[in-house]
């Protein structure tokens, strides 16, 4: 592992564990807020960080694997390991956002069926302000470094945090409305809970076919296939480019191509050449870029 991997690895260690210490302060005071003020929107929510203390766990695991170096079995690195810990944390999206779907939808059941609910109290409602403060803020804080970082997991990360804000956002506007409009308004706590899962598993399908999608090879996109052409075509000695083929393997990339050129150049000369234009692709694209030219000569009239 090179000075920068090592690095990098460390700094995601340090955003993690500091929104893995928040998580778990955070759930803890929720799950006791939302027993204790009887709303199921603050222990969905307390559900919802729980989960999110989950995933801080994966990042640290799979982190540490996905930056060992290239070895006999794996010579393309460990990089998919981190997308591997980005499909579990929307795998545990998923599930949260069924969990907490089912839970308030139940509820709201019970309300129509004329099943007086339960009016939550005040130390719920205060439990799901102090969540959206401190939740947003470990989120941005995220989010910045997982785009520094280039780490998707990390970025995945950063928007669990966020889901967990907003479902302290819905589950405030439920317990606030619950608690100030009266007996026939109770069923407002859970109805909220069921926005916020809603939100929270369209987020899980989108990590989640990301992943997919890279599990699966998936070309990456157009816009970065052509700027990859163009920058090897930036060169003079470059008469053409085909064949390309492209991938995303963790935080890197992979690719490779035809490189068409003088057919009378000699094999230093196009073997430096192909060094040029490798050093300028990792410039460009990142140092775990793997890339791969073929070299053909130029067809003569």
């Amino acid at each position: 592992m090179n000075v920068n991997d090592t690095k990098r690895e460390r700094k995601i260690y340090k955003v993690t564990i500091m929104g893995g210490i928040a998580n778990a302060i955070l759930l803890i005071f929720k799950f006791v807020a939302g027993f204790l003020g009887h709303s199921s929107a603050m222990i969905a929510d307390a559900v919802h960080s729980l989960s999110d203390f989950f995933t801080d766990i994966v990042i640290l695991i799979f982190v540490k694997i996905s930056n060992k170096p290239a070895d006999k079995n794996h010579g393309y690195g460990h990089g998919k390991f981190e997308t591997l810990a980005t499909f579990i944390i929307g795998v545990v999206l998923l599930a949260v956002g069924i969990m907490i779907f089912w839970s308030g939808a139940s509820k709201i059941f019970m309300s129509i069926k004329g099943i007086e609910l339960e009016q939550p109290g005040m130390l719920a409602f205060w439990a799901a302000i102090v969540s959206i403060i401190v939740k947003e803020a470990i989120a941005r804080y995220t989010i910045i470094n997982g785009r520094r970082l280039n780490s998707k997991a990390v970025e995945a990360n950063a928007w669990h945090h966020r889901s967990d804000a907003l479902s302290s956002v819905g589950a405030a506007a439920g317990i606030a409305g619950a608690i100030f409009l009266g007996p026939k308004w109770r069923i407002l706590d859970p109805l909220a809970a069921v926005v916020v899962s809603i939100f929270i598993l369209i987020m899980a399908v989108k990590f989640l076919i990301s992943c997919i999608s890279e599990f699966m090879e998936h070309s990456l996109s157009e816009d970065i296939e052509n700027e990859i052409i163009n920058t090897v075509m930036s060169f003079e000695f470059v008469k053409n480019v085909h064949n390309l083929r492209t991938r995303k393997i963790g935080n890197g990339i992979a690719m490779d191509m035809h490189v068409v050129m003088d057919g009378d150049l000699s094999l230093e000369k196009s073997h430096q050449y192909t060094k040029d234009i490798e050093n300028l692709l990792r410039s460009r694209f990142g140092d775990k870029s793997f890339i791969y030219l073929h070299v053909e000569p130029s067809k003569k009239d």
